[in-house]
């Protein structure tokens, strides 16, 4: 005896099936992976080491704790980050540099963790609200370097430069102010970010295939400018939004290391395609055994491996 069809179990069926698959969504911000090292050295007249930086993770997930659905229809554990790498270095009398450089890092990280949204994909808004919080992030670190440089005799004039860099999935973010410096690695190239000689394009804009410069903010509003948090005057910073590519090495340092070792020679030792922490380790050392540098050398790497198909 056949059993009888009734076409409302096709429809309760099909009412039950998945609207969306989680094990097929997979943004950028979760596929993505990045390998990190870093390295910061002291100069050749072993004063205290007034650079300091910090990588930060940042993520998001969700995961399901309890539930009368069952296990195949409920969503999978599912996670996804942003990173974030500063580097700062500091200038003052009898290590006020260093405390300047510490309290930048620390006020934008702390910023960070109370007002910010971790933005983990980016679209055209986004790109503007990150913009935007990087900016005022800025200002504020700023501020309070130059309050804190008046609490004490011994911190007067004390001051900093600070690069940050914030990367989610292929979408890359650089605030740049005074000489700390940020590169991409692509090709065997070294690509300076950044730069006073990059031009403005809107964030709406197509896309180019290479590193894009979104907005460039200058907080300059009288003729006494400052490229330091904490120096006198107006503070002058750079943004800049740039799209990653699967193999991009990612680049912070201060100025002594490309001053002393040149794009070339740099470039030359990225070729060798060693793990991050490794090609730090190289390049600081042959930094300060080439030049004896009274300063200190910091520097960051960053390699980002995106899968193909989905940048």
């Amino acid at each position: 005896m056949s059993a009888t069809h009734d076409p409302d179990d096709a429809l309760r069926r099909q009412a039950l099936s998945p609207v969306l698959r989680s094990e097929e969504f997979a943004p950028l911000s979760a596929t993505v992976r990045v390998e990190f090292g870093a390295q910061s050295s002291a100069g050749s007249l072993k004063r205290p080491n007034e650079d300091h930086y910090l990588i930060v993770r940042l993520g998001r997930s969700q995961e399901t704790v309890a539930s009368t659905v069952p296990e195949a229809e409920a969503p999978r554990r599912f996670s996804e980050y942003g990173y974030a790498m500063l580097v700062a270095s500091g200038a003052g009398e009898s290590g006020a540099g260093g405390i300047a450089s510490r309290i930048a890092i620390n006020t934008l990280v702390h910023l960070a963790v109370h007002y910010g949204r971790w933005n983990v994909r980016v679209d055209t808004r986004t790109a503007f609200e990150i913009i935007e919080r990087l900016e005022w992030c800025y200002g504020q670190a700023d501020e309070t370097v130059r309050q804190k440089s008046h609490t004490n005799r011994f911190l007067r004039g004390m001051s900093t430069t600070l690069t940050a860099a914030y990367s989610a999935g292929d979408e890359l973010f650089i605030v740049h102010a005074g000489d700390s410096r940020a590169y991409i690695f692509r090709a065997g190239q070294l690509q300076h970010l950044a730069t006073e000689e990059s031009a403005r394009t809107d964030a709406s804009s197509t896309t180019p295939p290479g590193p894009r410069l979104v907005s460039r903010s200058d907080r300059a509003l009288s003729s006494a400018i400052s490229d330091t948090l904490g120096g006198a005057g107006k503070l002058q910073i750079s943004v800049g939004r740039y799209q990653l590519q699967d193999g991009d090495i990612l680049m912070i340092c201060t100025d002594p290391l490309m001053s002393s070792l040149g794009r070339e020679r740099i470039a030359d030792v990225l070729m060798e395609r060693r793990r991050p922490d490794e090609l730090c380790r190289m390049l600081v050392s042959a930094a300060a055994e080439l030049k004896a540098s009274p300063e200190n050398v910091t520097m960051l790497l960053a390699h980002y491996r995106i899968p193909k198909g989905l940048a």
